[in-house]
């Protein structure tokens, strides 16, 4: 199956002093393609989850201007863990990848704040969609 795929406003304000997206705002970007992935594929609300961001990385291939109005980023599955998952995602402008990063996800026990397994529904909603 394919990735999901969630298309993003480029706004003024993630513009720098070079004219460009500023390297942050891609992490950003990725931050609301997996909050609208919770949110659709899994039927959960991220900022009611506990699950904490372990890590990222993001390789940039291009700049990102203002003129090209929107980017589309993709959320798809690297790894599935027993208690984390890696997603593979890009970010595009039209078929240019302008960027690709890898982001850990950790689900944690609420209580005591230590990695616990992935509840087993969103296990089942995210094989379920990426066919795995």
């Amino acid at each position: 199956m394919a990735p999901y795929t969630v298309d993003i406003d480029v706004r003024f304000r993630d513009i720098d002093a070079l004219g460009h997206v500023n390297n942050a705002v891609y992490a950003t970007y990725i931050e609301q393609a997996r909050t609208r992935y919770f949110r659709e594929v899994l039927d959960i609300d991220i900022s009611q989850s506990s699950n904490v961001l372990a890590s990222i990385s993001i390789d940039f291939r291009r700049p990102v201007e203002l003129s090209d109005d929107r980017v589309t980023v993709t959320v798809d599955l690297a790894e599935l863990g027993r208690s984390s998952v890696t997603m593979a995602h890009e970010v595009r402008v039209g078929d240019a990848v302008v960027a690709e990063a890898e982001a850990t996800i950790v689900s944690l026990d609420p209580d005591t704040g230590k990695p616990t397994p992935i509840p087993e529904d969103h296990r089942a909603a995210m094989e379920s969609y990426h066919d795995v």
